[in-house]
């Protein structure tokens, strides 16, 4: 080796020291650690042998090894040990820069990103190289942009290895430009060109998982899938409504008749939680009480010396389910003071969600005036001032507490003009979609009229008959029997309310029992709470029930419900005859009834479906023995004046054929006539007219659409399947969240699902 003005005959420092050494000054050449910290480190890698170095010479303690102009020699294979002096050529030779350079020149031709920092592995070879310029190493190539020219230099000639530490294997690789290197480090470049020859991400299309392109294709119909094969449905039209009737000519003249004729005749009957009756109403006071209302909202409350309410206005029901007295009054009340009544849940929170979407209703409708009792006020959120707290998505509201002493009383001579038979509102349903928006459908006074009418003739009702409810009384069957019905026939309804029905499931068929009932207002689920609760109870008797009319018998799951309630309470006195299930909306109002044979009507019917036939919307009869099938019971004929036919679920409504389910559609005197100032989506639904396959209308007059799916069966019954609101749609195949429901009960529905599920 050229003597560089150094010793070489000093103790040397052990094999691992100077390859650290080594390591830490490549380093510091390459930019890795700054010179601080190179001189930190290497003080601490030399402070154990200081001793040794002790008068050598200070060329051999330098900090910074500037390499002279001489060449350095390959070093023979025997020599153990190497002076410190000689790292710098070795680690800074011109193979490895020309390497570098070399990779660089090659970004450069492809036009590649460049890498943000790359890290060399150390190796230590030790090849003969041509002497750099001086000023290379002090200012090194750098890599990250590689926009240092590379100085002109000889390619070299390979020289034996030497000091390869052990176990490493040099191997002989090319570099881009061909240049032979026997290092790790050139393998690196190797590995980051190999890197970048590679796209940076894969195509768009390797993104995805392989059934996505299945999922995007649309669908093709199976060529083996069930298909209609049945005549085009008619029109079924309903038996024509009784003519020579003696009917009061409006709802309101037969309020006042029975008032005024029958004042101590028993309207309605309210039961506490213990199962007690805590008051009667009758038609005298429900007339007198109903006036009262009538006259304090038009003569009593007035705004800036002007009367708060005129003829027409929207006025809100706020009553609890235990209170049907109140409501009955506020009711009446308002038919005869002519504004529109709105029935509406009693609000629970400030912030309640399904609380806003009434809020939205009542906004829409122009609400400004709510009734209510003085111990339903109480019970609601308060203000700081003590009011009535403003909830949210709810429009300003003034309050009337109508409880007797708040009410004032007409003039002998003051009676009211009100004109309940024509086109005007009388009342207004709320109605919550799957979405969970709430809209609201009018209610004519002349639908509400036909509706009392329909629904007198297909039930049979006749004076003094006493009816046990069990729904809700504000809306849908509940108010049309329980409210409506019940005084244009002047009937006795028992009202159950909701907290008894949970604290005594058999109170219902107690009170069927004591007051003799001849009809009964029930859900499936009451019946099947009452056989988990009729363990023990022998005294009852259920032979005064003519009708136990099941308000949602439309639901494929009732049928077992009513099935097992027969088998336990046949031999109680209920006769399967008396089973009457009956479908309704709030759109169509009540749809089909089964009559009893009593009433002209033909034996009950079952019909047991392909599921898988139904989920393409085609009716194929099936074999009872297998859980792959939906059994649904027929729930009766259409009703008295009105006509029905099924139409296809999506797009122009053309009717369907005689196997294929549809939507059910009604025209009739006794539907619901519009979503309150909803004009487009009421045109959709109040205003359909169905066509034949050769595109002429079935009739003149608009269908109303109910929203339930189904097909008109033998004996012109008529069979719901599903609602449109519970459709879902999969692929080419619809599925109902009834069948969901339905086919977890026929598995087993005592052990599965739980009461009142």
């Amino acid at each position: 080796m050229a003597d560089r003005g150094c010793p070489l005959d000093v103790a040397p420092l052990p094999a691992e020291v100077r390859e650290s050494l080594a390591e830490l000054e490549l380093e510091l050449s390459e930019g890795d650690i700054t010179q601080k910290g190179y001189e930190k480190k290497r003080a601490k890698l030399l402070a154990r042998y200081v001793p040794l170095l002790q008068g050598v010479d200070p060329c051999l303690q330098a900090e910074n090894r500037i390499p002279g102009p001489s060449v350095t020699t390959a070093v023979p294979k025997p020599q153990k040990s190497r002076p410190t002096s000689s790292r710098d050529e070795r680690f800074r030779s011109d193979v490895h820069t020309e390497a570098v350079q070399a990779a660089l020149a090659k970004y450069k031709e492809r036009k590649m990103p460049m890498p943000s920092k790359r890290r060399s592995v150390l190796v230590h070879p030790s090849v003969e190289t041509c002497t750099p310029p001086a000023d290379l190493h002090s200012a090194p190539p750098d890599v990250t942009t590689g926009l240092m020219e590379r100085p002109h230099c000889e390619r070299p000639q390979v020289a034996s290895v030497g000091g390869v530490p052990r176990g490493h294997r040099g191997s002989v690789l090319d570099t881009a430009d061909g240049v032979p290197v026997n290092s790790r480090v050139s393998s690196k470049i190797q590995q980051l060109l190999n890197t970048l020859k590679r796209p940076k991400r894969p195509p768009l299309k390797e993104f995805f998982v392989d059934d996505f392109e299945e999922l995007l294709e649309v669908q093709q119909p199976d060529p083996n899938q069930p298909k209609p094969e049945g005549a085009e449905v008619v029109v079924l039209k309903g038996e024509p409504l009784a003519m020579g009737t003696p009917w009061p000519p409006s709802l309101l003249a037969a309020l006042q008749r029975w008032g005024t004729t029958q004042p101590k005749a028993p309207c309605l009957t309210a039961l506490d939680t213990a199962g007690k009756a805590v008051y009667t109403l009758t038609y005298g006071k429900l007339w007198t009480r109903s006036l009262k209302l009538a006259y304090t909202l038009l003569n009593k409350l007035t705004s800036k010396n002007e009367p708060l309410l005129k003829p027409g206005d929207r006025v809100a029901l706020v009553f609890p389910n235990s209170d049907p007295v109140m409501f009955m009054v506020a009711f009446y009340g308002c038919l005869l003071a002519e504004l529109v009544p709105v029935p509406i849940e009693v609000p629970l929170t400030r912030k309640d969600a399904g609380s806003q979407q009434v809020g939205f209703l009542l906004g829409s409708c122009g609400v400004a005036l709510a009734l209510t009792t003085e111990a339903c006020q109480k019970g609601l959120p308060k203000s700081q001032t003590g009011e009535v707290a403003h909830f949210k998505g709810w429009p300003p509201l003034a309050w009337l507490v109508i409880d007797g002493k708040h009410l004032a009383k007409p003039p002998k001579d003051w009676h009211p003009a009100a004109q309940d038979t024509g086109a005007g509102t009388a009342y207004i349903e709320y109605r919550t979609s799957k979405e969970g928006s709430t809209v609201g459908v009018t209610v004519s006074h002349a639908s509400l009229l036909a509706q009392c009418r329909a629904l007198t003739q297909a039930c049979g009702y006749s004076e003094a008959e006493t009816l046990t409810n069990v729904l809700d009384f504000k809306r849908d069957a509940g108010l049309w029997h329980g409210v409506l019905t019940s005084v244009m026939n002047r009937m006795h309804v028992v009202s159950i309310p909701y907290a008894l029905m949970k604290a005594n499931p058999l109170s219902w068929i107690q009170k069927v029992c004591s007051y003799k009932a001849h009809a009964a207002l029930v859900k499936s689920r009451d019946m099947h709470w009452s056989l988990l609760a009729q363990r023990g109870q022998r005294d009852v008797s259920l032979s005064s029930l003519r009708m136990l009319i099941v308000a949602d018998g439309a639901n494929p799951w009732s049928i077992s419900s009513c099935d097992a309630f027969l088998n336990v309470f046949q031999s109680r006195g209920l006769r399967p005859e008396a089973i009457c299930p009956c479908a309704s909306s709030p759109e169509a109002l009540t749809v089909a009834i089964r009559r009893p044979p009593d009433l002209g009507g033909p034996p009950p019917r079952k019909a047991i479906l392909s599921m898988n036939g139904l989920s393409y919307g085609v009716i194929r009869v099936d074999t009872e023995e297998k859980l792959s099938v939906l059994t649904v019971q027929d729930v009766g004929q259409v009703m008295p004046g009105a006509s029905v036919c099924v139409v296809k679920v999506e797009g122009t409504p053309y009717l369907c054929k005689t196997d294929e389910v549809g939507e059910i559609c009604v025209h009739s005197s006794a539907t619901g006539t519009a979503y309150y100032g909803l004009l487009g989506i009421t045109k959709n639904v109040f205003e359909t007219v169905p066509i034949t396959s050769g595109g002429a209308p079935v009739s003149e007059r608009p269908f109303t659409r109910t929203g339930l799916l189904g097909f008109i069966g033998p004996d012109s019954l008529v069979f719901v399947v599903g609602k449109l609101d519970g459709l879902m749609a999969v692929g080419v195949r619809r599925h109902s969240a009834d069948d969901v429901v339905a086919t977890a009960l026929a598995v087993e529905p005592m052990k599965f699902v739980y009461r009142g599920r």
